[in-house]
């Protein structure tokens, strides 16, 4: 191993934007086959000779942490806690050198099993998706009857002392959008903090629809006809805008990638499962730092192509404009 730098240099692009959060996927795999997200049949997986290993990942996260100043490490997929050795493999990023804070977004099917040990091993927080409360709509959308499974799993996140337990949902108009207050009043009711997401153009099969994207502003004023919301301010580069419910300490968040984008403060940059390097959810080019690890480079040189990767970065992703390029990968592949 070689000696950690004692004062990392900010992971810096061409915009001075710095970066300290780094999303890694363990695994293209998942369990459920939601619609806005893969087609029924699933997809062809990645082989696993091609996926990183224990040591490869926490050779990587190490240089991260130390040498490029990641304060904040989530573990993502697909699903991550398909990921066989999950806990010990969080206990490994635990006792890094520099250790990043470590959290976890699953769609909570396998929680319950995994959350004591996770929380033992060094996990700190979990995000979980759900999108409906209703289980004949949760089997439509998923294609899998599992809400159970999802609903045991976040109260067992919150009794293993994960904090906090958030909830994504991705409100879909002619879906779910329906449900938007109902969402809102259960997490206050079971103390998660929830956050509505813009759907985004990251599904396999490439039947994202803008018409069908139900809007921040559209979100808020669902909202804002039950509670009366008083604005947070947005903590550091957060993706999320926030309110706080009138009459409880409860939050709700709005993740407004395509209508509100945040890029301007991005600190984000991900990692796949089989070694890529992205600097942008969006992005359509990637870098191999599987090849260097497999090819013998020393840690220098994979911090060198780190930050070459990072300095790429542009300006943001135009989603919600005519320039805009869809990335060859879906989300699943990605990692959120």
């Amino acid at each position: 191993m070689q000696p950690r730098s004692p004062h990392p240099r900010p992971l810096l692009d061409r915009f001075g934007r710095v970066h300290t959060d780094l999303r890694v996927s363990l695994t293209d795999r998942c369990n459920l086959r939601c619609t806005y997200c893969m087609p029924a049949e699933g997809l062809d997986w990645l082989p696993k000779p091609d996926l990183l290993d224990d040591g490869e990942l926490l050779r990587l996260v190490r240089i991260a942490s130390t040498r490029l100043g990641i304060r904040s490490l989530r573990l993502t997929g697909g699903e991550p806690l398909l990921r066989r050795g999950l806990a010990d493999l969080v206990a490994a990023f635990a006792r890094l050198p520099e250790a990043p804070e470590l959290s976890l977004t699953t769609n909570g099917v396998g929680l319950a099993r995994q959350a004591d040990a996770l929380r033992a091993a060094g996990l700190r927080r979990v995000n979980v998706s759900l999108d409906t409360l209703r289980r004949d709509r949760f089997g439509a959308i998923t294609r899998r009857d599992r809400l159970p499974d999802v609903l045991a799993g976040l109260a067992a996140a919150k009794a293993a002392g994960l904090a906090p337990v958030k909830v994504n949902a991705v409100p879909v108009r002619g879906v779910n959008d329906d449900e938007i207050t109902d969402l809102a009043v259960w997490a206050v009711e079971h103390g998660y903090a929830l956050r509505f997401i813009e759907s985004m153009p990251l599904d396999a099969q490439g039947a994202w629809d803008r018409a069908r994207m139900v809007t921040a502003e559209e979100i808020l004023a669902a909202l804002g006809a039950v509670f009366t919301l008083h604005p947070v301010p947005r903590e550091g580069n957060a993706p999320a805008e926030q309110w706080r419910i009138d009459g409880s300490d409860a939050t709700v968040g709005v993740i407004a990638s395509v209508t509100r984008p945040f890029c301007g403060g991005c600190d984000r940059v991900r990692l796949t499962a089989d070694g890529q390097l992205r600097n942008c959810l969006f992005a359509t080019e990637e870098s191999d730092l599987r090849a260097l690890l497999r090819g013998g480079a020393d840690d220098d040189r994979i911090e060198a192509a780190w930050r070459a990767c990072i300095a790429g970065k542009g300006p943001g992703h135009a989603i919600d404009s005519a320039d805009f390029q869809r990335p060859a990968r879906p989300m699943s592949a990605i990692g959120g």
